[in-house]
């Protein structure tokens, strides 16, 4: 479909298409393919048994992240299943050329907070992963989707991945946001007003003087959660506040080449009165901290509401699973969640574990003890990070607050590695999902912003973060 007026999404899928056909997939040029140990083993296998080699090694980086453990990574990976896949990650990438930044290298991380801070996250670029959360690139305003392993394997071999063109989605979020909310509430507030599959089938543009105003690490954890609404991706057109973050970084462009596609950057926006199939308007004056209650990120609210009965549902045939989901929590229908006691506080993921995040829970805890009956772990999302912590002090905060500073990794956003939440007990994350069982089989898990995590670590419960701020 070829429109007048173009949207940002439009212009940069068309420049990437190589090959079009009525009721077939485009083929998608693809600038840069990241990838980690759990998504790529399948593909390099695929590969190997067709005797293909890797069509352009520099366009793709590996690090390991869900994985690893967050302490003690000099010393041998203790768990059988992660030691394997991270080992079988170093000979894929030794076999077929493909840069690595493994434990203990400089540059290791999660896989999406590296990219951007190694300049190799660029606007009007095509980016893809085998990871649902590849859409947190798309702040920088280029296409940024995860696929699955056998698009891993297309990519590998061919640069390009066969993808439907989805429709276009536009969320505006103008006006002033209240005392205490940052961007993980923005997030949180949209897709509980949206559902978690109310964008399934779209690409968000997020716009609006709400979204201007933001710093680049809020633009990421805003993007980054395109996903838990169901939506293919999530996009921001860039601005200064883009080119500044980029400029000077490890791989971006230098100099006058800077300065060059700086200009051509400028030209990434999208038309006036370009057509959206969705358009979707919110105030910011709206938003509060935010919480989730059930187990699935849809399923939030304000912190200081109450969980809904089974008759303000807006959807009857959601009845049975939402019953399912506040029974596995151990809560009750029209319930709060203030004053909820907690047992783990986990700052990190790839949605809220950048230098930024790490700052806004300094500030919040800076002097004072985390409560008696929580763990507290702060998992910074990259070896830079964790040393911009320190160099900045931070970690004597975290250490006097009683905070364990650890190692970068995915750590208990997923129950992947060593890092797990036991069965039964409630975790206030900064992380992206809630599911059943995801930070462990059992835990239950409150999604919530850097700053109501670092106020739960302190008060010991869910506490909304104005009365501290």
């Amino acid at each position: 479909m070829t429109r007048q007026r173009k949207t940002l999404f439009d212009k940069i899928w068309d420049a990437h298409v190589v090959k079009s056909s009525e009721g077939h997939p485009d083929a998608v040029y693809i600038d840069r393919h990241f990838i980690h140990e759990v998504t790529s083993p399948q593909a390099f296998d695929g590969l190997r048994k067709r005797n293909v080699k890797v069509f352009n090694p520099s366009r793709t980086t590996a690090t390991a992240d869900h994985n690893v453990p967050t302490i003690d990574q000099h010393l041998p990976i203790k768990e059988a299943l992660s030691r394997h896949q991270v080992e079988t990650l170093r000979k894929n990438c030794k076999d077929f050329g493909v840069e690595l930044y493994d434990l203990g290298h400089p540059y290791q991380g999660i896989v999406h907070i590296i990219g951007p801070e190694l300049g190799l996250t660029l606007p009007g670029m095509t980016i893809v992963c085998g990871d649902s959360h590849t859409s947190t690139h798309g702040a920088f305003g280029n296409i940024a989707f995860g696929i699955g392993t056998s698009e891993v394997e297309q990519v590998l071999a061919t640069q390009c991945v066969l993808q439907y063109r989805p429709k276009t989605m536009l969320i505006d979020i103008s006006g002033t946001l209240s005392k205490g909310v940052v961007a993980k509430d923005i997030i949180l507030y949209i897709i509980s007003k949206l559902s978690a599959s109310g964008a399934t089938g779209y690409f968000v543009e997020y716009a609006g003087d709400a979204i201007r105003n933001l710093s680049m690490e809020a633009r990421m954890t805003i993007c980054n959660m395109s996903i838990e609404m169901g939506a293919r991706g999530g996009l921001i057109a860039p601005d200064e506040t883009t080119f500044n973050y980029i400029k000077g970084r490890k791989f971006a462009p230098q100099g006058d080449t800077f300065d060059r596609m700086v200009e051509q950057w400028r030209q990434l926006k999208s038309d006036p009165d370009a057509e959206y199939d969705e358009v979707v308007r919110f105030d910011a004056g709206d938003i509060a901290p935010m919480i989730t209650y059930g187990t699935n990120p849809g399923m939030g609210m304000k912190v200081t509401d109450r969980i809904p009965t089974l008759n303000e549902l807006k959807d009857i045939t959601e009845q049975p699973s939402f019953s399912k989901s506040l029974e596995y929590m151990g809560l009750q229908p029209g319930a709060a969640i203030l004053g909820q006691a907690v047992d783990y506080v986990f700052i990190g993921s790839c949605t809220n574990a950048r230098i930024e995040d790490l700052r806004l829970v300094a500030s919040m805890v800076k002097g004072k003890k985390k409560a008696s009956n929580v763990e507290v772990w702060v998992v910074p999302g990259s070896k830079q990070v964790e040393k911009q912590a320190r160099e900045e002090g931070l970690d004597k905060i975290f250490e006097a607050a009683g905070f364990q500073l650890r190692q970068p990794g995915c750590s208990a956003c997923l129950g992947m590695n060593e890092d797990k939440i036991p069965a039964g007990k409630y975790c206030i994350s900064t992380s992206n999902r809630n599911f059943e069982g995801r930070q462990g089989p059992k835990s239950r898990t409150f999604l919530a912003s850097p700053l109501s995590a670092a106020a739960a670590a302190i008060t010991g419960k869910v506490t909304d973060v104005r009365e501290l701020v």
